[in-house]
């Protein structure tokens, strides 16, 4: 079942995230986020944006998200997408659905153009983002550091309308 998140989701939504912050650079995060941060950082995406989460048997597996660009209005038709699925179920098609949602609610708002800011080497990521038509527009080389190594990030685009 796929819905719309709410603040009570922030300790389920931790419980997939945090686990991304400490074992792995898919996320520059370095330190957990606690349940009160994430309750806000909900209250503040969905403000403007749609946050959608899916349940299997009541648990929370994934959550997909979308946020503004940037700040100054021009970008106003633009997103960065996000996506995270428990490690507990990788590869059950979660991610796709959570996605397909997403993005069919941000065409239907009128957003024009959805990026992906993917930490490389992220093979998942990068097929779930090309499945859905994303195209590889920049690399970055060397730009964010964590477990004493450096991390590239790529950004797909997918254009909406």
């Amino acid at each position: 079942m796929i819905r719309t998140v709410t603040p009570a989701d922030a300790a389920a939504i931790i419980a997939i995230y945090n686990h991304y912050i400490a074992t792995t650079t898919i996320s520059f995060e370095e330190n957990p986020v606690s349940e009160e941060e994430m309750a806000q950082r909900i209250r503040d995406v969905t403000a403007n944006m749609p946050w959608y989460v899916e349940e299997q048997d009541g648990q929370l597996v994934g959550y997909a998200y979308a946020t503004p660009w940037r700040v100054r209005s021009a970008y106003r038709f633009s997103v960065e997408s996000t996506v995270y699925v428990s490690p507990e179920h990788p590869r059950k098609g979660i991610g796709a659905r959570l996605y397909q949602v997403l993005l069919n609610d941000l065409r239907d708002s009128g957003i024009h153009v959805v990026l992906g800011g993917i930490a490389q080497p992220n093979a998942a990521s990068v097929a779930l983002h090309e499945r859905f038509g994303f195209e590889k527009v920049a690399h970055f080389k060397d730009v964010g550091r964590k477990f004493e190594q450096w991390v590239d990030v790529g950004y797909w685009e997918l254009k909406l309308n």
